[in-house]
C-alpha cells in the first residue's frame, strides 16, 4: 500500500524523534502552486490613494533622473567620486575622514523607517520603495500599450499574429528604453554625468562603468518587468520583519469583517440587512487591483505593500451601490476591532516605541546638522620624517623635518599660512621647500602634501628634550573668514 493511502497515526503513536508531516492532497497543493506562481494582472484604478501613488512617482523619479544634471559652481551638483574619494552634496563636500556623517545618514534613514512602519506599516513600501515605484512605471506602460486588465488577459491568450507581436514587442523596447535610462543615470551618480554622455556614444566608458551600467539595468527590467510582485513576496526582508515594528495600534489596511459579512452578490435595489448579508457584494474588485494579487478580506497579509489600490476600489463601489465608503480603509486593528473613530485611532498612535523613534530620529538630525555647521572646511593633517627625528645644523639651530597635507574644502582657491606654536617656538622659523615664505595657495576641494622644516634656535632649547607643538594652517583670505586648523606634533632635540 503506498504513503498516500495510509491512514495518519495517532499523536500518542509517534515516537519522539520521528517527523509529523502535513500531507495534502494532489489538487491542493497544484492549486497551492497555481496560485503562487499565476500572473498578476493588476486592474487599473483611481481614487485620493491612486493619485498619491502617481505623485510618489513623480516625485522620486524627478529626484533620481533630475538630480546628476544639476550645477553647482561649474561642477555636477551631487556626486559621488569614488576614484578622488570625494562625495560631493552640493556646496558640501565628504572626504573620507567624514565617513562619520555617511553613518549618520544612513541611521537617520533606518529610523525614519522604523517610525513610518510603527505609524503607517509598509507605507514606504507602497509609495516610495524603488520596487514599487519602477514597478508602477512598468505597469503604466503596459496599460498604455496592451490595454488594462481583461485586455491584457485576452491579448496573452490568444494566438499569436502581427498585431499580437507589435503589441509586445512595443512593450519590451519601451521598457528596455526606461532600463537603460535608469543605468545611465545611476553611473551618472558616480561620475560627471555631462562627460557620460559622449562616452557612451564613444563606447569609451571603463569596464566598472559598462558592468554597473549593464547590472543596474538589467535589474530595472528584471525587478520590475519580469518579477514584479515576486520580489514584494518572496525576495524583500522588510515584509518578513515589519510584523516587529507593527501592533494593534499602527494605521494598515484593513477590511471591515462586522460591516461586511455575510458577503455576497445582490442587487442595487436590495436592503443587504432583509437578506442578511453585510455590505461587501464580493465583487472582487479589490483583489483585481492589488498589485499583489492578495485578499485583503482574508486578513492583513505581510504581501501586502498598503499601497491603498483596494480602497479606492471599494469605495468607487461603495459609491454606486449608495453604501458608505470605509469598508475597506485605512485605521488600526485595534480600533477596527473596538469601533473607534479617527480622531480616537489617531490618537492610540502616539505609544511609547513612537516617542522612542522620535526622540532618536530628533537626536541623530540635531547632531548631524550641528556638526556639519560647526564643520571647518579646512584640515591639517601632520607626518613626522622618520629618518632623521632632529638635527642641528649650522648657526645654533635644531631642525625638524614633517610632511604636512592641507586640506580645502572650499569651493574657492585659498592662499593659506603655515605657522608653528609651542613651548621654546616662539622664535622658530617654518620653511616649506620650493615655496618662498611660509604661504601655499591650495584649490578647491584639493588637498596638498607640502614637505616643512622647522628650526628653532638652540639657545631657547634643551637637549635630549621632545617639546609638544601645534602646526596651523590659517586662511589669509578675508573673504574666507580666517580659517584655521592645527594638528598636534612634536619637536625633538638630539643630545
Amino acid at each position: 500500500m503506498s504513503n498516500e493511502n495510509q491512514k495518519p497515526t495517532q499523536e500518542d503513536d509517534i515516537p519522539d524523534w520521528q517527523p509529523v508531516t502535513l500531507k495534502i492532497s494532489d489538487e491542493e497543493n497544484e492549486r497551492l502552486v497555481r496560485e503562487a506562481t499565476a500572473k498578476i494582472y493588476a486592474r487599473s484604478v483611481k481614487g485620493r490613494f491612486a493619485n498619491w501613488r502617481i505623485f510618489m512617482v513623480l516625485f522620486t523619479q524627478i529626484i533620481y533622473y533630475g538630480l546628476p544634471w544639476l550645477q553647482w559652481n561649474d561642477r555636477q551638483a551631487f556626486l559621488l567620486d569614488l576614484s578622488a574619494r570625494k562625495f560631493y552634496f552640493f556646496g558640501l563636500v565628504l572626504w573620507p575622514q567624514d565617513i562619520f556623517y555617511l553613518a549618520i545618514i544612513l541611521i537617520v534613514s533606518a529610523y525614519g523607517l522604523f517610525l513610518f512602519t510603527a505609524l503607517a506599516g509598509r507605507l514606504f513600501c507602497g509609495y516610495a520603495c524603488p520596487q514599487t515605484v519602477y514597478t508602477e512605471i512598468f505597469m503604466w506602460v503596459e496599460r498604455w500599450v496592451e490595454g488594462d486588465r481583461v485586455q491584457r488577459m485576452r491579448l496573452d491568450t490568444s494566438p499569436w499574429s502581427f498585431t499580437k507581436f507589435r503589441l509586445k514587442a512595443t512593450k519590451q523596447i519601451l521598457w528596455i528604453l526606461i532600463a537603460i535610462w535608469t543605468g545611465f543615470t545611476f553611473i551618472g551618480y558616480f561620475s560627471p554625468v555631462r562627460e557620460l554622455v559622449g562616452q557612451v556614444l564613444d563606447f569609451d566608458l571603463s569596464a566598472a562603468q559598462w558592468f554597473w551600467f549593464i547590472f543596474y539595468g538589467f535589474m530595472t527590467y528584471l525587478m520590475a518587468g519580469v518579477l514584479r510582485e515576486s520580489v514584494c513576496k518572496f525576495m524583500c526582508p522588510y515584509a518578513r520583519f515589519q510584523s516587529v515594528m507593527v501592533d494593534k495600534d499602527t494605521y494598515i489596511v484593513t477590511y471591515d469583517k462586522k460591516r461586511g459579512d455575510p458577503r455576497g452578490k445582490r442587487s442595487k435595489k436590495v436592503d443587504p440587512k432583509e437578506q442578511g448579508l453585510g455590505d461587501c457584494i464580493d465583487c472582487t474588485i479589490c483583489v483585481q487591483v492589488c498589485p499583489t494579487g492578495i485578499d485583503i478580506r482574508n486578513g492583513l497579509q505581510y504581501m501586502c505593500i498598503g499601497c491603498g489600490a483596494c480602497i479606492d476600489a471599494c469605495d468607487d463601489v461603495m459609491d454606486k451601490m449608495n453604501y458608505p465608503r470605509g469598508l475597506i480603509r485605512y485605521t488600526s486593528e485595534y480600533g477596527m476591532e473596538n469601533g473607534l473613530d479617527k480622531k480616537q485611532v489617531r490618537n492610540r498612535l502616539f505609544r511609547p516605541r513612537v516617542f522612542v523613534y522620535v526622540g532618536l530620529l530628533a537626536l541623530f538630525i540635531i547632531g548631524l546638522v550641528t556638526s556639519i555647521s560647526l564643520r571647518t572646511p579646512l584640515k591639517v593633517d601632520v607626518v613626522r620624517d622618520r629618518g632623521a627625528l632632529g638635527r642641528e645644523i649650522p648657526g645654533d639651530l635644531i631642525e625638524n623635518v614633517y610632511s604636512i597635507q592641507v586640506i580645502n574644502m572650499t569651493d574657492k582657491a585659498e592662499p593659506v599660512a603655515i605657522e608653528v606654536t609651542g613651548d621654546a617656538m616662539a622664535n622658530a622659523k617654518v620653511l616649506l621647500e620650493n615655496t618662498p615664505g611660509n604661504t601655499i595657495t591650495v584649490e578647491p576641494f584639493t588637498n596638498q602634501w607640502i614637505p616643512l622644516v622647522i628650526q628653532a634656535p638652540l639657545s631657547d632649547l634643551k637637549r635630549g628634550e621632545i617639546y609638544k607643538i601645534n602646526i596651523w594652517a590659517k586662511t589669509t583670505s578675508e573673504e574666507s573668514g580666517k580659517l584655521e586648523a592645527d594638528e598636534e606634533s612634536s619637536f625633538y632635540v638630539p643630545n
